[in-house]
């Protein structure tokens, strides 16, 4: 916007970027969808949907499987996680009826006769259990919600609600990839004299220093991410409080089960010297320029928004679910069973279509799980009740026999990572959003 009398007009970045991205013609709410212009792990293989499924079937055993279970995808785009989730839970319900293993959990049940004891067939109390339990069970008990501030796709399937803001009291997953990166934050650079201010950006990406960083902000600075003397003159950083904000009113809505967030980002140790802040458009990067031609997106302080989640946890006044705990990507796939282990050679032989399928999984799995690439993502678990309070540490545990993965409060550090087979990632070393392969030249 430019007035002809006093030029650009000129905002914090923080607002600027809420209206590129979300005003009535901002990025996110273009006809293509953000697929159009970057890749995330949803768009990579279907085998990220299937591990989001598996999480979802861990989740729902240990809430004792509820008459419903929610699963909440924050930031759905055009609900392909969600899409891939169903397709997955779909095929195995298939394959249970084709099996005949598993008797429908939709069904009428027993009858009278046989329902008065335990055991008798046709309908025994286990295979009550069984049916609950089963992909077919899961699926007829499953609330789909996709959080988005878009308009709902064409085509998208109706068992799929499309809300503006999360369900609040649900039980289940909740579910945030690459969310919070587009959560807008403003910005702080320190000047010549050494003070925190807020950066100015006109609609164009030009840049000028704003009024020094106060209030909240300042404190939020102070905590997480200090620009102090020792930063010099043109630090910057991204002020992640209304991260915080987000991500702790998501882990609210949840009455019990698991919050997981998704994305790249950083810790205390480890923030860039001058930020993150970049753009994205038709799988290239760019200039970061706030005039919704653009992704605009800034890596997260996650272990900022642990501290937020935990503590939303702790004041809700229900049983706690226990400290949050934090892994790569790499990690948690593989823990939900995601490998990029490749078939035996012995399959070409015996089933060569097979060992071709199996290939190719694996390369998917090697993808997603690179350490170097979406591998290097960071997992954000924070439990809701005492339900799922172990869900964590037991993915941790699965791949650290030490289960020295998890975040622990530190009155200097707020939270404190330990040490993990996969270091933590630097600005250099962290990727950024995966283009579209067909945009890649």
């Amino acid at each position: 916007m430019v007035n002809a009398s006093s030029g650009p007009e000129w905002l914090r970045w923080r607002t600027a970027a809420e209206r590129a991205l979300y005003g009535p013609e901002g990025f996110f709410r273009r006809p293509e969808g953000p697929a159009g212009h970057f890749r995330t792990s949803v768009h990579a293989s279907p085998r990220y949907a299937e591990a989001v499924a598996e999480l979802l079937r861990r989740v729902d055993t240990a809430l004792g499987r509820p008459a419903e279970l929610a699963l909440v995808d924050m930031g759905a785009g055009r609900g392909e996680l969600l899409t891939g989730v169903l397709a997955a839970l779909d095929g195995e319900a298939a394959q249970d009826a084709a099996r005949g293993a598993v008797p429908d959990a939709t069904a009428s049940g027993p009858d009278e006769a046989t329902a008065a004891v335990p055991g008798t067939a046709p309908y025994a109390a286990s295979d009550a259990a069984a049916a609950v339990g089963s992909a077919t069970g899961l699926v007829a008990r499953l609330r789909l919600c996709a959080v988005e501030r878009a308009a709902r796709p064409d085509g998208l399937d109706p068992r799929v609600e499309w809300l503006a803001a999360p369900p609040e009291g649900v039980q289940g997953l909740l579910f945030a990839n690459e969310w919070l990166d587009n959560v807008p934050v403003d910005i702080a650079e320190t000047g010549p004299d050494g003070v925190p201010r807020y950066v100015l950006v006109a609609p164009d990406g030009t840049e000028r220093p704003g009024p020094p960083v106060d209030g909240a902000d300042a404190d939020w600075l102070a905590r997480w991410w200090p620009l102090d003397e020792a930063a010099g003159p043109g630090a910057r950083a991204e002020i992640g409080r209304p991260r915080d904000e987000a991500w702790a009113a998501a882990v609210r809505c949840l009455r019990a089960g698991l919050a997981v967030a998704v994305d790249y980002a950083h810790t205390r140790a480890t923030r860039p010297p001058f930020g993150t802040l970049t753009g994205f458009r038709e799988g290239r990067e760019v200039r970061p320029v706030p005039d919704g031609s653009c992704d605009l997106t800034a890596h997260v302080a996650l272990d900022a928004c642990a501290t937020a989640g935990h503590e939303a946890v702790e004041e809700g006044g229900g049983p706690s679910g226990g400290p949050p705990h934090r892994l790569t990507q790499r990690d948690a796939l593989r823990a939900l069973g995601v490998t990029g282990r490749r078939p035996p050679l012995a399959l070409a032989s015996r089933d060569p279509v097979g060992y071709v399928r199996a290939l190719a999984a694996a390369g998917a799995a090697a993808e997603l799980t690179d350490p170097a690439g979406l591998g290097a993502f960071g997992w954000l678990l924070q439990p809701v009740g005492t339900g799922c309070r172990d869900l964590g540490r037991n993915l941790c545990q699965g791949l650290h026999q030490d289960s020295g993965q998890g975040l622990h409060q530190d009155p200097d550090e707020g939270l404190r990572q330990a040490p993990a087979t996969t270091p933590a990632k630097t600005q250099a070393e962290t990727p950024p959003r995966r283009p579209p392969e067909t945009l890649v030249p």
